[in-house]
C-alpha cells in the first residue's frame, strides 16, 4: 500500500511539474530565439503540444525503477487513447482543402446575407455559428475549422496582441459550450451521457439553449470589439480565381469521410480504417488538395495522450473533492478544477460517484464545461486550435496567462447563463 501511495505522489508532483511547464512554454520560446546553442531543445520545451507526451514519458520512466517495468508497461497499455487517435484523425480531415472550402462557402454565402461588413460577419460567424455546427460535427472538427478561418482574419499582423488573447479565449470558451446540444460531440458529456441516461434531447433541453445565448453573447461582443481591425483584403485573402474547380464529387468524398469519422467515433479500428482510405484517396486528387495537418495533428494527439497517462493516476485527490462538494460549490469547483486538469477527466470521476443528486450532475457538467476554454488542457480541442494558430502570435507562442485572461469573460457569461436560466 505505501508503495502505491509513493507512486501515486511522485505521479500528482510530476503532474504538477507538467502544469509549471505548460504555463512556462512561451518563456523557453523566448530564451530559443536568444540563443545560438541550445536553440533547437528549447523550442522543443516551448511546445505546449510536447510538454504532456513529455512527462509522460518521465513518469513511465519513474514507475518503471520504482514498481517495475512490467507494471509501468501495463500501465500505459491499459490507457484508453481512443479521444487522442480521434481528435488527430479528424483535425486532418476537417483541415482538408475540401471540408475546409466547403464550410467557408456556407460561411460566404450567410455573411453576403447579413447586413454589416463581409469580414465582420464572417468572423462572427465563425465565433458564433461553427462553435454550435460543433454539437454535429464534434468539438475538436468545429475547433480546427474555426481556427483555420480565423488565422487569416483575426490571428495576424496588424491585430494588437491582446485582442488577439481575447479572440483565442472566446473561440476556446464557445467551442467548450458549444458542443453541448447534444450528447456525443463535447467530450465531457460523452464521459457521462451513458452512464447517466443523458440523450441528445436532455442536453438541449438543459444545456443546449442556455449555452446557445452565451455563444451569441461571447460572440457578439468580440466582433464588436476587433471590427475596426477586420478588412475586406483579409477575408478575401485565399481566394485564387485560377485555381482548378473541385469536382463536387472531391468534397462529398470528403465530408462523407467526416462523418464516418465522427458516427464511428468510439470505434477506433473503424475510423482509423476509414482515415487509412481517406489518406489514399487524397494522394489519388492531390490536384484538389492542399498539404495535410499532419504535423499538428500528431503533436496534438501525442500532447492527448501524455495527457490521458499523466491524469489517470489523478484520481486518488481529485475524485474526494468532487464528491465532497455541495452542488453550488460542485459548479465553482469544477470551473477551477478545469483551469489544471482536462475537463473530460473531471465529468468521468463524477461519473464514478454512487448516488449524485441531478442537481450535483447538472453543475458538475455546467462547470466543467464553462471553464473549458481557461487554459490549454482545460478542453481536449483545445491543443488543436493552439497547434493551428500559435504562429499568429508574438515570438509564435501562445502565454498561458495571456489565455487565461483573455476567457475570464467569456467564461463569466457562460457560468452566468449555466447558473441564472
Amino acid at each position: 500500500m505505501n508503495e502505491i501511495s509513493n507512486i501515486n505522489i511522485i505521479a500528482a508532483i510530476i503532474f504538477a511539474i507538467a502544469l509549471i511547464h505548460t504555463f512556462a512554454a512561451k518563456s523557453f520560446e523566448k530564451l530559443a530565439h536568444k540563443s545560438t546553442k541550445h536553440s533547437g531543445l528549447l523550442h522543443l520545451l516551448g511546445e505546449i503540444e510536447v510538454v504532456f507526451g513529455l512527462w509522460a514519458f518521465v513518469l513511465i520512466g519513474v514507475m518503471a525503477l520504482t514498481v517495475g517495468g512490467q507494471e509501468a508497461l501495463e500501465y500505459a497499455e491499459t490507457r484508453h487513447y481512443t479521444e487522442p487517435l480521434f481528435v488527430f484523425v479528424i483535425m486532418v480531415i476537417a483541415a482538408s482543402k475540401p471540408v475546409l472550402e466547403t464550410v467557408k462557402g456556407l460561411v460566404t454565402v450567410l455573411a453576403k446575407a447579413i447586413p454589416i461588413r463581409t469580414a465582420v460577419a464572417r468572423v462572427w460567424l465563425c465565433m458564433f455559428m461553427v462553435p454550435l455546427i460543433g454539437s454535429l460535427i464534434t468539438e475538436p472538427a468545429a475547433m480546427t475549422l474555426a481556427a483555420l478561418m480565423l488565422a487569416p482574419l483575426v490571428f495576424r499582423e496588424g491585430m494588437p496582441e491582446w485582442k488577439k488573447y481575447a479572440a483565442l479565449g472566446v473561440l476556446f470558451v464557445n467551442i467548450s459550450i458549444g458542443g453541448t446540444l447534444t450528447s456525443f460531440a463535447a467530450p465531457p458529456v460523452l464521459m457521462v451521457a451513458a452512464t447517466w441516461g443523458w440523450d441528445s434531447a436532455f442536453m438541449a433541453a438543459n444545456f443546449g439553449w442556455k449555452a446557445a445565448i452565451a455563444v451569441f453573447i461571447n460572440a457578439t461582443v468580440l466582433t464588436f470589439l476587433i471590427r475596426s481591425h477586420l478588412s475586406e483584403s483579409d477575408s478575401a485573402s485565399g481566394n485564387n480565381p485560377q485555381e482548378v474547380p473541385m469536382p463536387p464529387i472531391v468534397a462529398l468524398v470528403h465530408l462523407l469521410a467526416l462523418a464516418g469519422v465522427v458516427l464511428f467515433a468510439h470505434h477506433p479500428v473503424i475510423f482509423l480504417a476509414i482515415f487509412l482510405f481517406f489518406l489514399g484517396f487524397t494522394k489519388a486528387y492531390a490536384p484538389y488538395q492542399n498539404p495535410l495537418v499532419l504535423k499538428e495533428a500528431l503533436l496534438v494527439g501525442f500532447f492527448l495522450a501524455g495527457l490521458v497517462v499523466l491524469g489517470g493516476m489523478q484520481q486518488w485527490w481529485l475524485q474526494p473533492i468532487v464528491s465532497g462538494l455541495q452542488p453550488t460549490a460542485l459548479f465553482f469547483g469544477a470551473l477551477g478544477l478545469t483551469a489544471i486538469t482536462d475537463n473530460a477527466a473531471l465529468t468521468y470521476l463524477g461519473s464514478l460517484i454512487e448516488g449524485m443528486s441531478d442537481q450535483a450532475k447538472y453543475m458538475l457538467m455546467a462547470g466543467a464545461v464553462a471553464g473549458g476554454g481557461l487554459t490549454v488542457i482545460a478542453n481536449a480541442p483545445n491543443p488543436a486550435g493552439v497547434a493551428l494558430l500559435r504562429a499568429g502570435f508574438r515570438h509564435g507562442a501562445i502565454g498561458i496567462g495571456g489565455l487565461l485572461a483573455g476567457a475570464i469573460l467569456p467564461t463569466i457569461v457562460a457560468a452566468a447563463m449555466f447558473l441564472m436560466l
